[in-house]
Formats: structure tokens, sequence, C-alpha cells
């Protein structure tokens, strides 16, 4: 990992923090001509305004010929808001060469360097304006190198302020490195990784592939920096397995662009899916390399079907009808899904904190002489790339040079790019004297085309680029492994964090049973783990497993039974309703068993439900009161199909009122007879009434006729 010392940012704070007590310095110096300057000082209070900042770049990367002409650009940034003034630069660099690797980290992080400086040139500046950049050359005329001998040279810029027109001070420092012909005779190696991790942790989606391999996506950024260059490729074989999985449905951009790389001419490998680190592993006392699980479940058998094949049917001479023969799809295998063409195997990649133990496992695992890449922190004394430990073939990064390069790599802005190369390639300079050095780019998913290009033949000038596998298959060189406490603390740590994760997807593994295709959940929680387990994640392994371990328990309090709500009965033999949530968008089945506290209800012990996705689900237990009335309690339980325990027990109160039903009825028929002798009666009294009125009528109409004489 680089120090924070070397980022860009630490850089900058230095560079203020300098530029602020230079400017202190000539306040209290030169007051009486300085008043009509703003302050160096602002008050705390105020906003902060910017710096003026200088950044110079020599030679070509920083690397110059023993007594040859020498151009130096010096950029100077003013982000302050207002107008710099026009001033002098003066270019001066120190005859007394950097002793080593620490040295040249003193230089470039506080400006602390031995031996004189001289001036190479100074040029004016013009004034620039407020938020703007302005560039101007310093040119060094052949001699005045005079026979300095190879080695790494401190290089400074200042600027200073007119008399007339005050400009405020800054200083800029970086190295010179000299290096002859002659000297041109080792090999070095560039590795690149190229990964991209999913929002999901698991494949990448259609739509995401679609972004990153777009003609200004990050996978395309990626091969457009490595193409024409001799770097070696460290490829997730996820990549091309979202690629796969997706057949007839993956994004033209993504085909092409899977087409493309295997059609580089590079040296490459492949990376432990997810770029999972085998020291972990090894730590863990693992019997192999976790593996993805069968990716069966990304596959849709409708993006792998055929044109199903036209068999002629004879049915008259002159008129064949063609018969379609159907043909189930063949689905690729997990092999064929994470395939990379033409990849070294056996190569391993890992985080530092490695011994000899975990290199004899690694072999053991590959069932060949595996090839470890490490860095030279982790080795005693400083060699070649190749190394032989123990019977163990390893390759060697240089730590400092690959941390370097990686920030120039990273970084859109060219001065700073150049500062960042200047400074990898006088660490690899520093390695002495040796046939063969490798560079380890660190895992970055961001890096533009353009910086990653310059970055990788930025090398060449201090040695001749060669190809990964003749680096690898080169003479190696005896060493010893040198694993600090902290390293070895820290993998032990990781290994027992993963013995945690693993027991999970053990956990995980029984409750996936009550799903019909248990992979639809598992696949995808194997390949988040190994994301866990990414060397470029170390850093923040503890919080990436506690919220993986948050995740799973989540997962695994997905389906559970609803706490019920007290219930009444009030007959003898009525059903229970129950609520059985799942949280899952997939279905599951599960048993779900009611237990009561005692035989006064007679309750059925297991009903199957069929759960719906994402959604809670209605179960009706039928039971039957033995008693009139009474409370008691159910217990309701999920189990899978298996009999795994799913979810959290729940317990309902039940208060059985069965004489109710009884009493009821009694009322229930009195008020029917009730009702029944009201309508006798009301029929009786009714036909009495129609009676007597027949009768009065014929009274009347007999009694009619005597009146009428």
């Amino acid at each position: 990992m680089i120090s924070p010392r070397f980022s860009r940012r630490a850089r900058a704070q230095r560079r203020a923090r300098g530029a602020v007590v230079f400017a202190l310095a000539a306040a209290l110096i030169l007051a009486p001509q300085l008043t009509a300057m703003t302050p160096a000082v602002a008050d705390e209070d105020a906003p902060d305004e910017g710096i003026v900042e200088l950044s110079l770049s020599a030679g070509v990367h920083g690397v110059a010929q023993p007594g040859s002409a020498l151009l130096t650009t010096v950029t100077i940034d003013n982000g302050t808001q207002e107008q710099l003034a026009a001033g002098q630069v003066t270019v001066e660099l120190s005859r007394t060469p950097l002793a080593d690797g620490a040295a040249l980290t003193a230089w470039l992080d506080s400006g602390d360097a031995p031996g004189a400086f001289a001036s190479l040139g100074t040029e004016e500046s013009e004034a620039v304006a407020a938020s703007e950049t302005s560039a101007l050359s310093v040119a060094t005329p052949v001699g005045v190198l005079g026979t300095l001998p190879a080695g790494v040279y401190p290089i400074r810029a200042s600027l200073t302020a007119d008399s007339d027109a005050p400009a405020a001070p800054s200083t800029a420092q970086s190295v010179l490195v000299i290096h002859a012909d002659a000297d041109a005779a080792a090999q070095v190696a560039v590795l690149v990784p190229i990964t991209a991790t999913p929002a999901d942790g698991g494949l990448l989606t259609a739509e995401e592939l679609t972004t990153l391999t777009a003609p200004d996506g990050a996978l395309t950024a990626q091969l457009d920096g490595v193409a024409g260059t001799s770097a070696a490729l460290a490829v997730d074989p996820l990549i091309p397995a979202a690629i796969r999985a997706l057949g007839t449905a993956a994004p033209a951009s993504a085909l092409d662009w899977l087409t493309r790389l295997e059609a580089l001419p590079n040296d490459r490998f492949a990376l432990q899916a997810g770029d999972a680190d085998a020291t972990t592993q090894s730590r863990a006392d693992l019997p192999g390399l976790l593996a993805p699980l069968p990716l069966s479940s990304y596959l849709d058998p409708e993006n792998f079907s055929t044109e199903a094949t036209p068999t002629p049917t004879p049915t008259a001479p002159t008129t064949p009808t063609p018969s379609p023969t159907p043909s189930e799809p063949e689905l690729p295998t997990d092999s064929e899904l994470m395939s990379i063409e033409r990849a070294t195997p056996a190569v391993l990649w890992p985080t530092a904190g490695v011994d000899t133990a975990d290199l004899a496992t690694f072999s053991e695992w590959m069932a060949t002489d595996a090839t470890t890449i490490l860095p030279s922190t982790a080795i005693a004394a400083s060699i070649g790339a190749a190394a032989d430990i123990d019977g163990n073939r390893v390759l060697v990064t240089d730590a400092a040079a690959s941390a370097a390069l990686s920030d120039a790599a990273a970084e859109t802005d060219d001065s700073a790019r150049e500062h960042d190369i200047a400074a990898g390639i006088a660490h690899l300079a520093l390695t002495g004297p040796a046939a063969s050095m490798l560079v380890g780019l660190e895992r970055n998913e961001t890096r533009t085309a353009e910086a990653l290009r310059e970055t990788i033949l930025a090398v060449s000038s201090i040695a001749d680029p060669t190809g990964f596998d003749a680096l690898r298959t080169g003479s190696p060189q005896s060493a010893t492994l040198r694993v600090s406490e902290t390293d070895a603390s820290a993998s032990a740590d990781r290994g027992a964090l993963l013995n945690t994760l693993l027991a999970d997807e053990s956990r995980l593994t029984a409750f996936a049973t009550i799903l019909e295709d248990p992979l639809v959940l598992l696949s995808p929680e194997r390949l988040q783990m190994l994301r866990v387990l990414g060397v470029r994640d170390a850093a923040a392994y503890t919080d990436a497993v506690s919220a993986h371990r948050i995740a799973t328990t989540t997962t695994l309090d997905s389906v559970g039974v609803q706490e019920p709500s007290a219930i009444q009965l009030f007959t003898s033999a009525a059903p229970l309703p129950v609520w059985v949530r799942n949280d899952l968008p997939w279905p599951v089945t599960v048993q779900l068993t009611a237990t009561p506290s005692d035989a006064r209800l007679d309750v059925q012990p297991s009903t199957p439900v069929e759960a719906l996705p994402a959604s809670n689900t209605r179960v009706k237990v039928p039971v039957e009161a033995r008693v009139g009335s009474g409370s008691l309690s159910v217990d309701f339980a999920l189990s899978s199909p298996t009999g795994v325990r799913i979810g959290t027990d729940q317990t309902a109160m039940v208060t059985v009122r069965a004489e109710w039903e009884s009493i009821g009825l009694v009322i229930l028929g009195g008020v029917i007879a009730l009702l029944l002798a009201l309508g006798i009666v009301r029929t009786v009294v009714r036909r009495r009434k129609d009676r007597v009125d027949a009768e009065d009528e014929a009274d009347d109409g007999n009694r009619a006729p005597a009146s009428g004489e």
C-alpha cells in the first residue's frame, strides 16, 4: 500500500505549508516593500482562497543522459482569486545523488536533500490570471550537467517576485535520473489488474456492462490504455463470465470488448474470481481456494437457444415441407464462462503477509508449482523480479515504484502525473543493479486510458520492456521472506473472520432449502463473499465482513411467522388465521407447525405453506376445542422441507368460548320458535277476520232486496 505521505493531497498540503512559511518569512524581511501585497496568511476565519503551486518535469519522465542538454518544464498553477504577478523561475540541481529509497522519500516528502544546489537556469514568468495555469521551459545547455555519474539527483524549481511586481513565492521538488544507454540492459514488466465490481456484488448486469464497455467506459479505458504496450493483464474472470452468462442478451459493446480482450497479444493471467485474497484463505486453513458456486442461476435458457434444424418431410416430390426438430439449449459450463484466452496458469497475486507455509499451500492448491507475486517489502534483501524461496517461485514487484506509478496511472492532471512517474522511475533506478524489475499497479477501476498508457510506456526510459511470461520463466535468485508482525497479525485476523463468513454461509445453505433452486440465493452469496475477500479492499476488510454478516442475518430473517394478535374462538371447531412473511424475491415452501400449550385445544400439527415472493401469505390452521371455555397459547414455527428451523417462533394467545355456541343456538332457536308462533297466530287471526268480513257482506246482500220493495 502507498503511504499517505505520497498521496497527491499530502503533497498539496506540504506545498501549501511551504508556501505559507516562505510567505511569512518574506513578509517579515520585506515588510516595508510589501505593504501593497495581499497578506500571505489570511485570518483563520476567512475562507481559503487557494495557493500558488509549482510542478516541474525534467528530461523525459525525469530521465536524462549524462552530459546532455536538459529541458525542464515548470507549471505554475495559480489557485488564488487574484492575478499572480510576473516573476522569475529558477531551476536548481544538487550534484549529490540520493543514496536510497529512504532518501528519495525524504526529499519528495519534506524537501530534505544532501549537498548544495547549483542553478541550471532561470526564466521570466508571465503574470498568471486567477485560477489559471501557465507553463514555461528552462533550457540547460550541453555540458552544464557535466560528468555526473548515473544516479538519482534532487532537482527543484522556485518562483520569486520581481522587485517592482511582486509575486507569491513558491517551490517544487522532483528528481532527475541520470541514466546511460549502457544501463538499459535491465528488463521491466508492468502488471495491470483489470477488475470491475458490480453494485450487488454478484455478476455485472447488462446495464452495468453497457456502461463499462461504452466508448467512454471504465473497462474500455483499461484496454485502450494497455493496447500496444507490453503490459501483462491480470483479469478478474467474473468479467468475461458476466458477459457470456447473458448469451444473446449480452450488450453488443460488451461482446466487442471481450473479443478485443481475447485478441490482444499481451501476456495475461487470471486473478481469483472476485480478486479474492489467497493469503486470507490460507490463514483460514481451507482445503483449497474458494470457487464460485455453479452460475446456472444466472443463465436464461432462452438466451442460449439455437435455431431449430429443419428436417425435410417428403409429403410430395414437388412440395417438401420442413419439419423443425426441437432441441434443448446447451448451457455453458462455469469453466467456459470464466475462461480467459491464453492465460498463464497457477499465478496468484495476494496481499502481503505471506509466509513460506502459505507458498507451499498455494502450490498444493494449484496441484503444480504456483507463481506468487509479492511486493519487495516482503523480501529480506533487494533482488531482481524472479526469486526462489524454499523451492517456491515468486515474482517480486518494486513496492515503492509500484505505489508511485499507480498514483501516476490514476492521475488526470498532466503535471502531477509527470511528478509521480518521475518518482516511480527514480525508485526503479535506486533498486540497484538487477537483471529484471517488475511493477505491479494497484487495483483501480477508474483509470483513464491516457494516464494508464503514459505510465506503462514511461518505464521504458529506465529499462527494456519485457513480457510477463519471459520474466516468470527467467532464472530466479535465492531469497528469504521478511514478514512483519503487523502483516502476519493482519493475515491471521482476516483468516479468522473468513471462518465466521463460512459459518454464516453454512447457515444460509440450510436456510436455502426452502427455495426450489437454492442456487438463486447461494451463488450470489458466494460471489459477494469472494469480493469481500478482494485484495483491493484489504484495508477495509473488517468493515466489509461486518456489513456482509449483517446482510446475511437480514436474509436469514426474511421468512418467518408474523407476530399474531390475541385470538377469540367462539366455536368448538374453526381455523386459526396465521400470516407467513416472505421478504425474498422468490416463492418459498415451508411447513407451519402449531403446538398448543395443553390438550384443551386440538390443533392440526403441520400445515404446508407455499408463500408468495415479497408478500404475506394467510394460512388457516384447523383447530377443535375439547372443553367449553378457557385460555391457552399456541406456538407457531416454520421449518424447511428438510427440517431446518426458519425464522423466529411466535406464540398466539387463544381464548376458547365454545359454550357460547350452545347458548347462541338456544337463543336463536327460541327466536325462531317465537317468530313461528307469531306467524301462526297472525295467520289464524287474519283468516278469522276474513271469514267475519265475508259473512257481513253476505248479510248485507240479503237485506238489500227487501228494502227496495
